[in-house]
């Protein structure tokens, strides 16, 4: 009789989830410094949930590392840092005290995280990679968590900084779940040669944030987030303009 096969040890990759536990980590710690008041330190725990979540997607691919493990429990804790945690944060910050429409805003903008990514989810080989379809959950995040930074910090007068926060938390949920397009900047090519003028931009980009990181982070990905409307408006006017000059 021939020998029976040893089952194959089932794993899972550490190097990857290592960093993705690291950003669930900082999405819960961003929840816990609200509850204590805390929300400087809150905010920048969700920056550093969103730099641990652009390095464990590259590390899976740059180490070949890639899992279905790895795809859910990322996806599960970018629900917690993304989608939850700006929610609570800027809840606490600043939509406490609106009552049921402070609560309604921030579970407005948690829901509609949480259906940007199962959207994203469902769409993994089929949609093209250059573009996020609606603005993307960490994107969205990063505009809730600078306001509430900037607010903190005391660069805006904290009356006009909560009445601010409730459009801007219904404008970001609403963007996500949007099809507006997006550039993902999937395209870079981070092993790759650039000219001498990215590196450039690189170092000037590095001592803007430097100067004051929560008004230029924010204005950033403000920027960013105004961008998807902008872009779909242009094209969809040069698509008008084409079509008239055929006829």
């Amino acid at each position: 009789m021939a020998a029976s096969k040893k089952p194959q040890r089932r794993g899972i990759y550490l190097l990857p989830n290592l960093f993705t536990t690291a950003g669930l980590f900082a999405g819960f710690y961003a929840v816990i410094a609200a509850i204590r008041g805390d929300f400087e330190s809150a905010a920048i725990a969700i920056f550093i949930a969103m730099i641990m979540d652009g390095f464990d997607g590259r590390i899976a691919r740059m180490t070949n590392t890639q899992s279905d493990f790895g795809a859910e429990y990322d996806s599960l804790a970018d629900m917690v840092s993304f989608c939850l945690a700006p929610a609570l944060v800027i809840y606490q910050w600043a939509l406490l005290d609106m009552g049921k429409v402070g609560w309604m805003a921030a579970f407005i903008y948690a829901a509609c995280g949480a259906l940007r990514l199962a959207r994203f989810n469902t769409q993994i080989g089929i949609a093209d990679k250059r573009y996020f379809q609606g603005l993307a959950s960490p994107a969205a995040a990063a505009c809730l968590a600078g306001w509430v930074w900037v607010g903190s910090s005391g660069h805006v007068d904290i009356g006009i900084a909560s009445n601010f926060a409730l459009p801007l938390t219904f404008v970001c949920g609403i963007l996500m779940v949007s099809t507006l397009r997006y550039h993902s900047f999937k395209e870079l090519d981070l092993r790759g040669k650039v000219p001498f003028v990215v590196i450039l931009i690189l170092v000037l980009g590095f001592a803007l944030v430097a100067i004051d990181p929560p008004l230029v982070l924010f204005i950033g990905f403000l920027a960013y987030a105004l961008s998807g409307p902008i872009f779909t408006l242009t094209k969809l006017r040069q698509h008008k303009s084409d079509r008239q000059q055929d006829k």
